[in-house]
């Protein structure tokens, strides 16, 4: 092999390392969260096994169980897309589809948990909370960083997948719109939550910087 060769072939090689890299460190994040989290998540585990929506969807600790459990399904949904995509000859087919996976399975659980109505929906008119910056101190560290999560697969999956995306201030706009759709039906459906501004802050910054962690593996081209 040429020396050519040996230098056009090292930069793909080490995107795989980087790439298998980045899934042992999810890999290891997720067992954490399941080994600090384990009581909260099996007081969900018997509802959850038995197939019963209450005490399992229409709960907390019932979707991030679930969510957690889903996360090998996702995988072989991500491998599935790439083995088709490869069979057609599309470029970089395990980066598209593990964006698409990754960005569905990262952040339909977390708008769900956002849209979840509480004990008065239907009922408690829709409440709003526009003074930035208050909320914050009753969210707590779990609130804050719950809030920072809900779009952080978004963004760090969007630009990866469409090149559209590709820019911190589009990523921004993203996080922003998405954020604010979430807090705006959470009011008009009247869900019995508060449809806060600081929300939209974290959910927005949490986008941007899950984006701009990304930014090695932005798509850049249709």
């Amino acid at each position: 092999m040429n020396r050519s060769a040996i230098l056009s072939a090292r930069p793909g090689r080490t995107r795989r390392v980087v790439l298998l890299g980045l899934v042992i460190l999810v890999i290891l994040a997720l067992a954490l969260v399941m080994f600090t989290f384990r009581r909260m998540l099996t007081m969900a585990a018997p509802a959850c096994m038995a197939g019963r929506w209450h005490g399992c969807f229409d709960t907390d600790n019932g979707v991030v169980l679930m969510t957690l459990v889903l996360l090998p399904v996702a995988g072989l949904v991500a491998w599935a897309l790439a083995s088709l995509r490869r069979a057609a000859g599309v470029a970089s087919p395990w980066r598209l589809s593990l964006a698409e996976v990754g960005m569905v399975h990262g952040t339909v659980p977390w708008i769900w948990l956002t849209m979840m109505p509480g004990p008065g929906a239907g009922v408690v008119p829709g409440r709003l909370s526009l003074i930035p910056l208050r909320d914050l101190v009753d969210m707590g560290l779990l609130g804050i960083g719950g809030n920072l999560l809900v779009l952080a697969a978004l963004g760090f999956f969007a630009p990866i997948r469409f090149a559209a995306l590709a820019s911190g201030p589009r990523i921004l706009a993203l996080g922003a719109g998405g954020s604010i759709l979430i807090e705006t039906l959470q009011y008009v459906l009247r869900l019995d939550r508060v449809s806060s501004v600081d929300d939209v802050l974290l959910n927005t910054v949490g986008c941007v910087l899950a984006g701009l962690a990304s930014r090695r593996w932005w798509r850049t081209a249709g």
